[in-house]
C-alpha cells in the first residue's frame, strides 16, 4: 500500500473506498492544518509550472486557488476580503498585465 502522508481534498477517501480500496487518513489540528497547506500550495505550484497545456494549467490554476481559500479561512479572512485587499493593492501598485520586467535601479 503506498504512503502518502499529504493533506487531499475531501471527497478523495470516499473515490478510493469506491475503487474497492483500503485508507487511512486522520484529522489535521489547525496548526498541521496551515503547515499541510503550504504544503499543498508549493505542490499545486510546481504541477502549475510543470503543465504543458493551457487545460492542464487552469486545472493546477483551480487547486492552488483551493488551497489559497483555504488558507484564508485559517487566517480569518474570507476569498472576498482577499480580492478586496488585492484590488486595493493593484490600485496603489498596478497589477502584472503589462509585462514589466525590471532590470535594474541606478542610485
Amino acid at each position: 500500500m503506498p504512503t502518502y502522508n499529504k493533506l487531499v481534498r475531501d471527497k478523495i477517501p470516499q473515490i478510493i473506498e469506491s475503487k474497492g480500496k483500503e485508507y487511512s487518513t486522520k484529522v489535521l489540528n489547525d496548526e498541521d492544518y496551515i503547515k499541510y497547506l503550504k504544503e499543498k500550495a508549493y505542490e499545486e505550484l510546481d504541477e502549475y509550472c510543470a503543465a504543458e497545456t493551457d487545460g492542464e494549467a487552469v486545472e493546477e490554476l483551480v487547486d492552488l486557488l483551493e488551497v489559497v481559500r483555504a488558507l484564508a479561512k485559517q487566517h480569518g479572512s474570507t476569498f472576498e476580503e482577499l480580492e478586496s485587499v488585492r484590488k486595493d493593492k493593484a490600485v496603489k501598485r498596478g497589477g502584472f498585465h503589462e509585462k514589466v520586467f525590471l532590470i535594474e535601479v541606478k542610485d
